[in-house]
C-alpha cells in the first residue's frame, strides 16, 4: 500500500503497536504525543479528508509513556460523502505497519441519565442503524466477520481497572451508529432508548468493523457531549459538543495516558 511505503519512507523503522483515531474535539490529545513526525492526509493516498470542525486532518507518528503508536488527529464520517468504507485504507495500513489494536474515540449524545455530559463511556457493544457496511465491496469468506466481542473484553477490562485506580467515573454501554448529519429526533431517541442504547454518534463502527476484518483489537471510549434529542432542554449543536469534549479531555488524557503506559512490551 502507497500509504504505507510513504510512512516507513517518512519514518524509517517505526513499529506501532497501537492505532489511534482522534473524534471530535479530541484532537488535544495528540499535543501529549513524544512526536516523530506529522503527516497531512493530503500527502497520504487513501487516505480521507474529514471536512468537520475539530477534525486536523493530520497523522500523528510518536510515543506515549515509550510505547510507539500512530494517530489520526481525526477522521471521516459517512454523512461526508456517503462512503461506508472511507475509513478502509488507514485501517488497513496500520495493520501493515505492524500495530496489534485501535483504539477508537469519539464524542457522543447520551441516552443515559447516568451518564452526563462531560462524561466518559467504555463501549461493550454497538448497534448499527446506518443499514450499510464498509465490507460490502469485499470478497472472499473473511468478509463474514464474527463482531460478538468486537470491542475486546480483556482490553475493556483493564480500562476499568485504570479508572478505578484514578477514581474516575466510568461506565460502559452500547453505542448506536446513526448515519447523520442531521441529529436525531426525540422519537428515535426514544426507540433507541427501548432498544438498551446508551449512547449514539456518526462514527466508529465503521472503523471497529473494518479493524475486526484486519483482526486488530478494538477498544472504544466515547465523550459524552450532551443528552441526547428531547431529553433536556438545551439544544443540539456542534458547538454544544467541542465544548463539552473540552470539559472531558483531562479525564479521557488520564485513563488513554495510563491505558497505552500498560502496553509497553
Amino acid at each position: 500500500m502507497k500509504s504505507t511505503e510513504y510512512i516507513r519512507s517518512v519514518a524509517p523503522g517505526f513499529q506501532p503497536q497501537i492505532a489511534l483515531v482522534l473524534g471530535s474535539g479530541l484532537g488535544e490529545f495528540a499535543d501529549s504525543i513524544d512526536k516523530i513526525s506529522e503527516i497531512s492526509y493530503a500527502d497520504l493516498d487513501g487516505f480521507p479528508q474529514s471536512g468537520v470542525a475539530g477534525h486536523a486532518g493530520k497523522l500523528i507518528l510518536g510515543k506515549v509513556e515509550g510505547v510507539e503508536i500512530i494517530a489520526m488527529q481525526g477522521r471521516v464520517h459517512y454523512y461526508e460523502n456517503a462512503q461506508a468504507e472511507a475509513m478502509r485504507t488507514p485501517i488497513h495500513c496500520f495493520k501493515e505497519l505492524g500495530c496489534e489494536m485501535i483504539i477508537l474515540t469519539n464524542a457522543a449524545g447520551s441516552l443515559d441519565k447516568n451518564k452526563p455530559p462531560g462524561s466518559v463511556m467504555l463501549i461493550n457493544d454497538y448497534i448499527n442503524f446506518t443499514g450499510v457496511s464498509p465490507l460490502f465491496s469485499e470478497t472472499g469468506n473473511n468478509r463474514f466477520v464474527n463482531m460478538v466481542n468486537a470491542y475486546d473484553k480483556e482490553l475493556r477490562e483493564e480500562m476499568l481497572r485504570i479508572a478505578e485506580q484514578h477514581k474516575i467515573e466510568l461506565g460502559q454501554g452500547v453505542y448506536a451508529w446513526m448515519c447523520g448529519p442531521q441529529f436525531e429526533t426525540p422519537a428515535e431517541i426514544n426507540a433507541l432508548r427501548v432498544l438498551g442504547v446508551n449512547a449514539a454518534g456518526m462514527s466508529t463502527v465503521p472503523e471497529t468493523i473494518l479493524a475486526r476484518h484486519q483482526q486488530l483489537k478494538v477498544m472504544a471510549l466515547s465523550v459524552i457531549t450532551n443528552f441526547a434529542a428531547g431529553m433536556d432542554s438545551e439544544e443540539l449543536s456542534h458547538a454544544q459538543t467541542m465544548k463539552c469534549a473540552e470539559i472531558a479531555a483531562l479525564t479521557f488524557k488520564v485513563l488513554l495516558t495510563e491505558f497505552i503506559k500498560k502496553q509497553k512490551s
